[in-house]
């Protein structure tokens, strides 16, 4: 079945997507737990608009620039020159968060720049969600990089962006949530006992992808704030 029951024409019910979930982890044999949980329906949630996921995407993906460049030893002052000025252009100064704002500002550790280097998976969900790339259901290797800058890069203005978008509707985004949530606790429960099997999964790709797709229907604006427990 998918997104839709097709006989009933409604949405699917927490209980089908937690059954659909299962049914595409077993076939990647991937441990799971039958107990874990449903995620809400779509009456329950609330998706963060448009516009805050564009300004979430442009802001992040930008930040991630300027911290891969730090961790790399590059030159610090001329990228932050050339991606604070990309900022503006985009008019998206307000929507750095906290640890990505350090960087511009210069009061960064070194962990900071590799955490939101590791944003990319974030950005990545975040660009799915706006129909920029195809199915991120496989959690086994990391984002397209080069992909990732010119889906931005390629627009001069953020209404260039943003026309380019279209938002996936949330019964998609809440599959895609609820299945990240059941390949985290796989990659969790693998942590704690290295003989289950997760298939081909990438522990760190798949916590910053949920990431990304939690902070969608997050009351969190930080997604650095936002509980992934499993």
């Amino acid at each position: 079945m998918g997104i839709f029951d097709v006989f009933k024409g409604k949405p699917v019910t927490p209980a089908q997507r937690k059954q659909n979930s299962i049914n595409k982890i077993r076939t990647q044999g991937i441990v799971y737990n039958p107990h874990l949980p449903m995620v809400e329906s779509s009456a329950d949630v609330k998706l963060k608009s448009l516009d805050e996921i564009c300004q979430r995407a442009i802001a992040s993906l930008l930040a991630i620039q300027l911290a891969c460049d730090i961790a790399q030893g590059g030159d610090y002052q001329k990228s932050k020159k050339f991606f604070w000025e990309l900022i503006e252009r985009y008019g998206v100064q307000d929507k750095l968060l906290a640890k990505e704002r350090k960087l511009f500002e210069g009061g960064y550790t070194q962990q900071d720049a590799i955490d939101v280097s590791w944003t990319y998976e974030c950005y990545w969900s975040l660009i799915w969600a706006l129909g920029l790339i195809g199915n991120i259901e496989q959690a086994n290797e990391t984002c397209d990089c080069d992909k990732a800058v010119k889906i931005v890069s390629s627009s001069v203005t953020y209404e260039d962006f943003k026309n380019k978008c279209k938002l996936r509707d949330t019964e998609k985004i809440l599959d895609m949530i609820d299945l990240y949530y059941r390949y985290h606790w796989a990659c969790v429960e693998k942590r704690i006992r290295p003989e289950v099997p997760i298939g081909n999964l990438d522990p760190g790709v798949v916590m910053e992808r949920r990431r990304g797709l939690e902070w969608l229907i997050s009351e969190e604006e930080d997604w650095n704030d936002i509980s992934l427990d499993t």
